[in-house]
């Protein structure tokens, strides 16, 4: 059995981060469960806020060590003259204490555990597991993304990058270099002299000859730089221009008449889930927002989720816009276009087919991937046209939600990871 111990000691400020996170990966499952829960209680103002989660006292008991007796010790246990083997034991009314919340009139309690979870980790709770489906790295963009890449040595550079072992061999390599021809030309003297020296009695003047220009030579030598600042090599590091996965998500709303505050709150809830999660998770991503009623206009985020405009509906406006806006200023080579649209689905008697037929022709063969997402249950024009859709484009979603507490199950559904169950 293995055992892991945490250290619960007091610690200053920010000490205690790694027994917290461990504390987070082990009741994930409840915390995460809280997460959906919280967000389905949430106004659309607060819904990024930070979280009080509570976890059952009983749930988060952890093993302790305490000293035993030690040694071998006997010990008889009475019997009892009320019951035998097999006898049922009726269940004790009112309970045997309280844990928390409830009320006891016997025992004593103990109250839930209750933690906050920071913004940050409610909202990496909240986005776990999902991502842009089918998103595909393009080509070098305008906007260029640079990584840094090992290209050789410098003769100049930082200390921390001093390359130490090619150091050592370039001024290896100087050292024999500069030096390989006075070794030679040592061994040749060094011999004459061994001769001479054979000869007599050393003190003739070959010999001095021979003796001053083999200390030449060694002085020479010895003056040969151990290392050299040539020597020096530090390793080099470029940058280059890598393939970036740019992306692009329209953002279409509904906000004709038939759409009420309630109908837009769901569609408000589903676009702030969005925007939320792509601001979080990806750097290099641009949010174009569309409201349409009987005309479709790109707005600010400011106008998307605040203006009070509103009309009658066609639907086919928004789509004609996102089609232009698309082949104006989003190469499809060069972007990963992505579409969420909601809507209650009433649309204006025809437009219907209108709206089909501009998916299929223009706009499905651009886009990655395509999520409608509708705040009405019952079926609309709209519904049943795209219904036609679904089993053509594999990129094409669809969705109902009908209260608040339908919006984060059906997100996650629509932008799980791909393999994620």
């Amino acid at each position: 059995m293995a055992l892991q111990i945490i250290d619960r000691r007091l610690a200053g400020k920010n000490k205690s981060v790694g027994n917290r996170e461990r504390f987070v990966r082990r009741f994930k499952e409840q915390i995460a469960e809280a997460v959906r829960q919280a967000v389905a209680k949430r106004d659309i103002r607060h819904i990024d806020q930070a979280e009080n989660i509570t976890i059952p006292r009983k749930d988060i008991h952890e093993p302790v060590f305490r000293h035993g007796p030690g040694g071998v010790r006997d010990s008889v246990h009475p019997g009892n003259s009320d019951h035998v083997r097999g006898d049922r034991i009726p269940r004790p009314q009112g309970g045997a204490g309280g844990t928390g919340s409830q009320a006891s009139d016997s025992g004593e309690g103990e109250d839930d555990f209750t933690f906050t979870l920071s913004k940050e980790e409610f909202m990496e709770l909240f986005f776990e597991d999902l991502a842009l489906p089918r998103l595909l790295r393009t080509h070098i963009a305008s906007t260029l993304q640079y990584k840094t890449r090992r290209a050789g040595y410098s003769h100049d550079g930082t200390p921390h990058n001093l390359a130490v072992l090619r150091t050592m061999r370039g001024a290896l390599g100087r050292r024999i270099a500069l030096t390989k021809a006075p070794h030679r030309e040592l061994q040749r003297l060094q011999e004459e002299l061994d001769a001479l020296l054979a000869q007599d009695d050393g003190t003739s003047e070959a010999v001095a000859e021979l003796q001053r220009r083999i200390d030449a030579l060694k002085a020479r030598m010895g003056k040969v730089a151990f290392l050299d600042p040539l020597d020096l090599r530090f390793r080099n590091r470029a940058k280059v221009p890598v393939p970036s996965s740019q992306a692009v998500m329209f953002c279409v709303m509904d906000v004709s008449g038939s759409m009420d505050e309630e109908r837009k709150d769901l569609a408000k809830r589903f676009f702030i889930l969005l925007y939320l999660f792509l601001t979080r998770h990806y750097e290099k991503i641009e949010i174009v927002f569309i409201r349409h009623h009987t005309q479709a206009a790109e707005v600010s985020e400011d106008e998307f989720f605040h203006s009070q405009e509103s009309g009658g509906t066609v639907v086919s406006s928004a789509l004609v816009l996102l089609d232009q806006i698309i082949r104006a200023r989003y190469p499809v080579g060069d972007w990963n276009i992505y579409v969420a649209q909601a809507s209650d689905g009433d649309n204006f008697q025809d437009d219907g087919s209108n709206c089909r037929n501009l998916l299929v022709e223009k706009i499905l063969p651009l886009v990655r991937y395509y999520a409608y997402v509708q705040v009405v249950q019952e079926e609309q024009n709209l519904w049943e046209e795209y219904s036609q859709l679904a089993p053509l484009f594999p990129h094409f979603a669809m969705r109902k939600v009908s209260e608040p507490g339908e919006i984060y199950p059906v997100f996650r559904d629509l932008f799980k990871k791909e393999g994620a169950i």
